[in-house]
């Protein structure tokens, strides 16, 4: 698995990172959203994360 943020795309809700704080991060100096675990974990499920984010800036891919 390969979790990315298209940061172009990114509003910096939040939303992946009180899902996930495991794979998700607030970039604090941008505002945005980044992933700190990219293969993913096993607290959460990271296709619903993906489909959670509001603008569709997560992907991820098998």
């Amino acid at each position: 698995m390969k979790i990315e943020i298209n940061q172009d795309v990114c509003i910096g809700c939040g939303i992946c990172e009180n899902f996930c704080s495991e794979c998700f991060v607030m970039n604090a100096s941008e505002g945005k959203a980044e992933v700190v675990k990219a293969e993913g974990c096993d607290s959460c499920n990271a296709k619903d994360v993906e489909g959670r984010c509001p603008v569709g800036a997560i992907s991820v891919s098998e």
